[in-house]
């Protein structure tokens, strides 16, 4: 009799087989990690690509544990600004160095997978050091009823802080608000450290401030103004002094800093050159006073035309610094800290002119000659 042959299977065959089993339990565990990624954090948001859905539930599985547990250490009452319009990465950055999470990667991907980026809301939250990651994602997605909150960025003007104010939840309305700013009554400059303005323009300071809904108008410009006084510190109001300039006089040539500086740090020299210009009897030729002359611009939708056009310059206004000499009547924005201290506190420069630099990158080129000054064009 002939022997069994033992059969055998080709390599090829038994490599197939082998992958295919690993597929299948490749798919499968990917399943269950999806679903237990759901049964923690819930399920994904709509808006996620299909790379998004496959990637984004492995990274919360492997990161699960930093999701879900509290920073080690003392229990802590922490307050933590979102200001309005920053990143959902900047939040989570700013949480890590300020020791709230442990990673601000893994708290992006959470608020992201989840759709919660979408929701963050802007102000001041009270946060706990016992809290985790995914409480404090979920701490910054609703607000007390009770609260109002006023948003108020460097360089806008009256009627633009009065649209935020008239959306924050208050029973005030933007023309309301717009009127009183524009003609305040008496006892609104008991909190300022000026006597009277024509205009409450240049002292609504930019930040977030909460007040209860209920509050009124007075309350609201009670708030505003005082802070203010409580922020324009003594040590900015010599350094007006210095300068030669009123209060008034200082707080509207800030508003112009704000308006022409893009990078916070250029803001003393831009000052600088207004002083220059100042000192030698030269006119400040500003754009941003035009706009502020032109006021809103309906095509664009917006109080500040870009680019002006040539006859723009011409028009006819004590804000027209392009035809009138020295600082406008008064301030053309509300200017943050930063540029109140530039004014307060200018750099030393031999510059009279500036204009963009061409990299788009928001800094300026300096120049002290207008030879200087034109070779700097971008054409």
């Amino acid at each position: 009799m002939m022997a069994n042959k033992k059969r055998k299977f080709p390599v090829g065959f038994v490599l197939i087989v082998l992958m295919l089993v690993i597929g299948v339990g490749l798919v499968f565990g990917f399943f269950a990690i999806r679903e237990r990624v759901r049964q923690l954090f819930g399920s994904p948001a709509a808006e996620l690509s299909i790379v998004q859905r496959v990637l984004y539930p492995l990274e919360l599985f492997l990161h699960r544990e930093k999701l879900t547990t509290a920073q080690p250490g003392a229990e802590d009452e922490v307050r933590f600004t979102i200001n309005m319009g920053e990143s959902v990465s900047l939040v989570c950055l700013r949480l890590e160095q300020a020791g709230l999470i442990p990673d601000a990667e893994i708290l992006r991907t959470y608020l992201v997978y989840t759709g919660l980026d979408r929701n963050l809301q802007s102000g001041d939250f009270s946060l706990n050091t016992a809290m985790t990651p995914v409480e404090i994602g979920n701490a910054f997605q609703d607000r007390p009823t009770s609260e109002a909150v006023i948003s108020i960025l460097p360089g806008w003007r009256i009627e633009e802080v009065a649209a935020n104010v008239a959306a924050s939840g208050l029973n005030i309305s933007a023309e309301v608000f717009t009127s009183k700013a524009y003609v305040p009554e008496p006892h609104y400059f008991a909190w300022l450290p000026v006597q009277k303005a024509v205009t409450l323009e240049g002292y609504l300071l930019p930040g977030i401030y909460e007040l209860p809904r209920e509050s009124d108008l007075d309350a609201v410009f009670e708030l505003l103004l005082t802070s203010f006084t409580s922020q324009v510190d003594q040590s900015i109001l010599d350094g007006f002094t210095r300068q030669g300039l009123t209060i008034h006089e200082a707080v509207t040539l800030a508003s112009i800093v704000e308006k022409e500086a893009v990078v916070d740090e250029e803001k003393p020299m831009i000052a600088s050159v207004f002083y220059n210009r100042l000192a030698q009897g030269m006119r400040l030729e500003t754009d941003p006073t035009v706009q502020y002359a032109l006021g809103f611009n309906a095509e664009t939708n917006s109080w500040w035309k870009s680019p002006l056009a040539s006859a723009d310059l011409t028009v006819n206004s004590p804000y027209n610094t392009y035809i009138v000499f020295g600082i406008p009547p008064t301030p053309i924005c509300n200017p943050g800290l930063d540029s109140l201290r530039a004014v307060a506190f200018p750099a030393e420069t031999p510059y009279f002119f500036f204009r963009s630099a061409c990299d788009g990158s928001g800094r300026h080129n300096f120049a002290i000659t207008f030879e200087e000054h034109l070779n700097n064009s971008c054409e």
